[in-house]
């Protein structure tokens, strides 16, 4: 049995002390997590594992460093961290792996039955690949060189999940270390001679043909060679993050990576096959360009929405169409004002203060900041005010309908042209525009279109 890495949060330090992380009931994401992550590695060191836990106050940055400088083969590493949403009623545990990883996923399902064994009033909200998270990707399941899973063991926000995490932090450990155990147990079959530093060879496929060469598999990840990569004609000379290994005098980089190039990857188990798509139906000049024409079929629109939300056409059973249309008059992508409209309202389950009948879908204000955001007669005024405040932002153009949205003429015209530009302008968050853009490239691999 290998040893057990395990984070709290992501600690940090800021303003001379460790990051709060999420902030609700009178309680911090960090304070929690500790006093979970202690009670864990306690129970696993009862049971004779070796854990070790990574100190607290380390950045995201340091603490993957930390971990990679000290592991081994055969360990494994767990980052616990509670989330928050933007209305109460959000509950429950999910784990995130590294996306096109079966096996990390099947790690995944031991972890959160574990916990679920243990706390079977904590709703499950299921194993997801880190492509499913807000910025399309999480640095600790990628950028980890042992196998590593991000647990989200319960929502601060929610008063149900918090009072189950306070008062019954045991059996949340309990369960944790159950899962953890079991994980650590399992031996990785891909590895055919750890001493040897042995991995399978695994077939690459790209835009429908077989490569001549093969790549390998290491924990569960589909690795190419960099060769390949240069005939993509993809510069990795700058990217700090991408993963590389040496083996058997070649280089290797883990295909997942080349996603964000828009290169498409997936993986068949079966035939040990990864496939790389790389002629894009988007034009990738206008990818990020609010001010161009957007790709999907409304019929993809719909799928892309019930797939996440299956209550979502429900009330507003024409909102692809209606932002297909209302982009469509303006010049504006239909795409990205649809994802960004998925990203405001949680996949039109709202919160955050905004409810649906205010046909608000993009967290518009009302003049004067007022304690309410702005509310809109129908879906499609509502829509269209988007999709105004969206060209004020990327266009000096003048608006084709009749202004509706409140807060046009308070915008400097053409100053966020494209997606990135609108973080720290539409939203405080600095994150804001790469969290559109992940939401962008899931409904385009979703649709085909990358």
């Amino acid at each position: 049995m290998g040893r057990i890495f395990i984070s709290a949060a992501h600690g940090g330090k800021e303003a001379g002390g460790i990051d709060p992380g999420a902030i609700a009931g009178g309680t911090t994401e960090a304070q929690e997590m500790i006093l979970l992550r202690d009670l864990i590695v306690t129970e696993l060191r009862a049971r004779n594992s070796e854990v070790l836990a990574v100190p607290d106050d380390l950045s995201a940055t340091q603490t993957i460093a930390w971990i990679n400088s000290r592991g081994r083969r055969g360990d494994v590493a767990l980052e616990i961290q509670a989330d928050a949403a933007n209305t109460p009623s959000v509950r429950g545990a999910s784990v995130f792996y590294i996306a096109n990883n079966s096996e990390r996923k099947s790690n995944a399902g031991l972890l959160l039955v574990g916990l679920l064994r243990r706390v079977p009033q904590l709703p499950n909200r299921g194993v997801k690949p880190d492509t499913e998270s807000g910025l399309g990707r999480l640095a600790f399941c990628r950028q980890t060189t042992l196998p590593a899973l991000l647990m989200q063991v319960a929502f601060l926000s929610s008063p149900e999940d918090r009072s189950l995490l306070q008062t019954r932090r045991r059996d949340f450990a309990l369960g944790i270390a159950d899962g953890l155990a079991s994980w650590s147990r399992v031996i990785d079959p891909n590895v055919e001679n750890p001493q040897e530093q042995t991995y399978t060879a695994i077939n690459i496929n790209i835009n429908g043909q077989k490569y001549s060469e093969q790549g390998v598999l290491v924990n569960g990840n589909a690795y190419i060679p960099i060769d390949l990569v240069d005939r993509l004609r993809i510069d990795l000379s700058k990217t700090t993050n991408v993963n590389r290994i040496t083996y058997r005098k070649i280089v290797y980089v883990k295909a997942i990576e080349l996603r964000d190039f828009n290169v498409s990857v997936n993986w068949d188990a079966s035939t040990r096959t990864v496939s790389l798509r790389s002629n894009l139906t988007v034009c990738p000049g206008q990818f990020d360009r609010v001010m161009s024409n957007g790709n999907a079929s409304e019929v993809q629109l719909q799928l892309f929405l019930r797939n996440s939300n299956e209550n979502a056409l429900v009330k507003f059973p024409d909102i692809p169409k209606l932002y297909r249309e209302e982009a469509g008059m303006e010049g504006v992508n239909y795409d990205i004002a649809f994802c960004q409209m998925c990203v405001e309202t949680g996949f039109l389950r709202f919160g955050g203060g905004i409810r649906p009948e205010q046909n608000n879908f993009a967290g518009l204000g009302a003049i004067g900041g007022g304690a309410e955001a702005a509310s809109f007669e129908s879906a499609r005024i509502g829509v269209r005010a988007h999709i105004q405040h969206l060209k004020a932002y990327a266009s000096l153009e003048p608006l084709v309908n009749e202004v509706v949205d409140p807060r046009f003429r308070f915008v400097t015209r053409g100053i966020a042209p494209l997606i990135e530009q609108l973080s720290g302008r539409w939203a405080a968050d600095l994150d804001y525009g790469a969290k559109i853009t992940a939401m962008l490239k899931r409904l385009y691999e979703s649709a085909g279109l990358l």
